[in-house]
């Protein structure tokens, strides 16, 4: 089986997004055209203190551009149209902080809460 080896970068952008790190690389074929990886890499950390990073890479090539812009554009396009550049779950996070400053003691000592890490989410 031949092994892929993975072409050293021409130009390198990254985007760091909270636990997830988005890096896109311009990177030469053989034949010394030029092609695109995306790299989404995410941090899990375990209980006990150490991590590992999850990577999922796509491959781009120019032939692919135009339609691929196009796509990406019409599907950004729509989610914004349909809810808006405001994210969610920020608003949804500042709502249950609210909803849990507004707890009584009598509620809290009837009810059973688990700690739970929205980081492992």
């Amino acid at each position: 089986m031949a092994e892929r080896i993975e072409q050293e970068e021409i130009f390198s952008q990254v985007l760091r997004a909270g636990r997830r790190t988005y890096f896109f690389d311009v990177r030469a074929t053989k034949a010394d055209d030029y092609y695109l990886t995306v790299t989404e890499s995410k941090k899990f950390t375990h209980d006990d203190g150490s991590f590992r990073y999850q990577k999922h890479k796509i491959y781009l090539y120019k032939e692919d551009f135009s339609d691929f812009q196009e796509m990406l554009g019409k599907a950004t396009d729509y989610i914004l149209n349909e809810k808006g550049s405001e994210v969610i779950s920020e608003r949804h996070q500042k709502d249950f902080k609210k909803e849990e400053v507004n707890t009584t003691d009598e509620t809290t000592s009837t009810q059973s809460f688990t700690d739970v890490s929205f980081d492992d989410i």
